[in-house]
């Protein structure tokens, strides 16, 4: 009871304090990458501010992953540790702000397919899209279901939007 009084009288940055500032995984990327969310070469978006990681104490540890190199995982080292997987824009030129200059292809509210592919496997689901976009856009969609919370995805067709995992 008296442990229950002493968590509910903490503030809730007492709460946090235990947590990895997720603005510092962020920066972190920018660094490594050379390039700033969004750009070319740089996160696609910035780390997801629901995460709630466990502090580092040795430091954070960057690396690139796949043979594209269009990941950069960032994981905490020490035993127990966690490990995130941060995509990035391509290099190319298909950012959101080139991808965006071609007409939409998937209207608000227009029924499409959902598809993910991993190492191996494609699964496949139909959802509702909750913004306009062009092929190569990130937009985002609510499984038909309304489970889950909506998710990005990128245009890949006409009613068909995906992801690929690393």
């Amino acid at each position: 009871m008296l442990a229950a009084a002493t968590i509910a009288a903490m503030s809730p940055p007492a709460l946090a304090a235990g947590l990895t500032d997720l603005s510092t995984i962020d920066r972190a990327v920018a660094e490594f990458t050379g390039a700033a969310i969004g750009s070319p070469g740089g996160a696609r978006l910035p780390v997801d501010r629901r995460l709630r990681l466990a502090d580092c104490a040795p430091g954070m540890a960057l690396e690139w992953y796949g043979r594209t190199r269009n990941t950069v995982i960032v994981q905490c080292p020490e035993a127990g540790g966690w490990r995130i997987y941060v995509p990035l824009v391509d290099g190319g030129g298909a950012s959101s702000v080139a991808a965006s200059q071609g007409p939409d292809v998937v209207s608000r509210g227009s029924r499409v397919t959902i598809s993910v592919k991993g190492s191996g496997f494609t699964l496949s689901r139909q959802g509702e899209a909750l913004e306009a976009g062009a092929i190569g856009e990130w937009i985002r969609v609510q499984p038909l279901d309304r489970k889950g919370d909506p998710l990005r995805a990128q245009v890949l067709r006409p009613g068909v939007v995906g992801m690929e995992l690393p």
